[in-house]
Parts: C-alpha cells; structure tokens; sequence
C-alpha cells in the first residue's frame, strides 16, 4: 500500500509499505479522505516542533476517514461496507491516567502520527489501516468530507469542556485557523451569545464571521481589541488557538476578571503577562487533544448542530502530496486542505 512518509523538513516521501490483517476487535479501513493538520505541517516545514523532532522516517496524518473492508470474527457493531471516522486516540486503558478518566493524558498513548515516543508512532495517511473498532465512529449521513473533520472537531469540543458552560458568555478566539474555527462553532453550540475572533490574515476573517463569529478582526492593527477593554475587560472566556505570545497577551486586558482562557495553541514556550492575570484572577487552562469528544463531535455534525463543510477549501489527490502540504501553509487562500485516497 502506498503511505505519505515525512523524512526529516521538506523531505515528504509517497512510500510502499507492508498491508496488516485486522486482530481481534479489530477493523481494515480503506481509507478515502485525510486531513492535513498543524502538527502535519510542523513535520513538514521543520522536522517537528519545540522539543518534538523526527528521529526517524513516519507516517503523517491523523484526521482520517473511510470505509470498512474487513472486520474480526469478534467484531459485530460494525459491518464491511460501513463509512467511519477513525479516532486517533489510542490510550491504553490501564495507567494511571486512564483509570482516572484522563485517557488524554494516557502514559502509553499511540496516537497517529506522533513523534513524542521513540519508536514513533506511525500516522494513518495510507491506503488502507488496520483500527481497533472502538477506535471508529459510524457517520451515516455525513460526506466523506465531513467525516475526515471529526478529529479536528474533536479538538474543538474538548476545549469547550475545559472552558466550562458557555451558555450567555461571550467568547474570544485568537487565530482563525480551522482550529479557532471550529471553536467558533463548538463555543456557538455550546451557549455563547457573542463570539469575536481575531486573526492576521483576512481570507480566515471572513470564514470566521461566515460561520458565525459577530465580528472578525485583524490582529494586525495595534488597537484590534481597544473597543473590548473597558471595565476590565469584555470576554468571559478565551479560546487561544495560534500558541503565540502576543497574542495571549494582547487579549489579557479584555479578559474580565475571573474569566478563563483555554490555551489550544502550542507553538512552543510563551511568556505569559502573570502579573496581569493574577490580578484579574484569571484561570489559565490547558486543553490537549480529546477522547470521547471524537464520537460527540460526529453526532454534532450528523444531526445538524454543526456545519464544518465551509473550512474544507482544497482536495487533492495524496499522489501530490508535498504540493498539497505546500498549499495548505498558505493562509492567504487555504483554510482545511484534505488529500484524497481514492485516485
């Protein structure tokens, strides 16, 4: 089968590699859609991220979907035929972690294409991949398109847990990426009466306020969010989602007292204004990749609660893969650039 195969920074390979027989409760997804996410494009411009280096050749991708083309004996909830999302969370289920209902912070995680562990984790950008079924979410209804946002989606929904009720609050997102995006929905789903985003880049704003941002604002302007700072501050909840620090710290001043930032982006070590913070009493909290989210986000979208098809700007087949990743830097026209397994 073929496989999408990262080297080292600018060195993307379309490999061959061997095609596994499912186990017990286990599936074979032939896989039809993939999505191309940040940590993606981390491997692919810089060889990894912050302390996260590729030490050796993988496999990238992570936000995946298909169809089902072997199943175990054991497997009986889902069917050959079947179209489903793949969950890339893979925790263990025995550590500490997992028996404490953290399973995201699982010590023995194999999530798809990770390069924290060595041996790395081996992504799902290729022809077909062998899934425990648990792993898959059934999304009847959905296109194949739609199907392959469930991770990213997932991200998005986890975080909306970690900021607590949304219902009457009003949300700020920094970084319009499909991240900041899709929380601009989840926050909208979950309660928020007014969301505002911020970006540098325009083609991102208008998506933002497409999809149900009150306002989009380019953060390029030194008095972006001047109009949001009196009283001390305007925003209950901050979802940051660029990982840069400038961005944390121009939003602290329209933070009310008391609110609460969920911190998305990782974009390596921030210095963040803790001075400013401590006197507000702000709440500063982390969210980091999901789990049962997964299989929330896929019935958000199957019953309508939410849109993602606007954020999918590009397809192209995995055969033009490096022009693909190279495309999807490009915040100027490209939002969610999905790669096709089909052709």
């Amino acid at each position: 089968m073929r496989a999408i195969v990262a080297h080292a920074a600018k060195d993307l390979r379309i490999e061959e590699r061997d095609t596994d027989t499912p186990g017990s409760a286990q599936v074979k997804v032939k896989i039809e859609r993939g999505g191309i996410c940040g940590s993606d494009l981390h491997y692919f411009n810089h060889g990894g991220f912050g302390t996260v280096r590729l030490r050796e050749p993988m496999i990238l991708g992570h936000e995946v979907a298909g169809s089902i083309v072997e199943t175990a004996p054991d497997v009986t909830h889902l069917q050959v035929g079947q179209r489903v999302a793949v969950s890339p969370s893979r925790p263990c289920g025995a550590c500490d972690y997992c028996l404490k209902g953290q399973p995201n912070h699982c010590l023995n995680m194999r999530f798809y294409g990770s390069a924290m562990p060595f041996p790395h984790i081996q992504g799902a950008f290729r022809d077909t991949l062998i899934a425990d079924a648990s792993q898959c979410a059934v999304t009847e209804g959905l296109s194949i398109a739609e199907a392959a946002m469930a991770e990213p989606l997932a991200v998005a929904v986890h975080a909306t847990r970690q900021a607590g009720s949304l219902v009457g609050k009003r949300v700020l997102v920094t970084g319009c990426g499909p991240i900041g995006l899709l929380c601009i929905l989840a926050a909208r789903s979950a309660g928020a009466v007014s969301v505002v985003a911020t970006d540098l880049a325009d083609f991102p704003l208008q998506t933002a306020r497409k999809i149900g941002a009150n306002k989009g604002i380019n953060a390029k302007e030194a008095t972006a969010l001047d109009d949001f700072g009196d009283n001390k501050g305007y925003f209950d909840v901050l979802f940051e989602c660029t990982g840069a620090a400038a961005a944390l710290a121009s939003a602290i001043p329209v933070v009310k007292p008391r609110g609460v930032i969920v911190q998305l982006g990782l974009g390596g070590d921030m210095t963040l204004p803790v001075q400013a913070m401590t006197a507000k009493e702000i709440q500063l909290r982390g969210s980091f990749r999901f789990h049962d989210e997964f299989f929330t986000g896929v019935e958000w979208m199957r019953n309508g609660q939410i849109d993602v098809k606007p954020l999918v700007t590009h397809t192209m087949p995995m055969h033009d893969a490096t022009e693909a990743f190279e495309l999807a830097c490009d915040r100027t026209q490209a939002l969610k650039v999905q790669l096709d397994f089909t052709v």
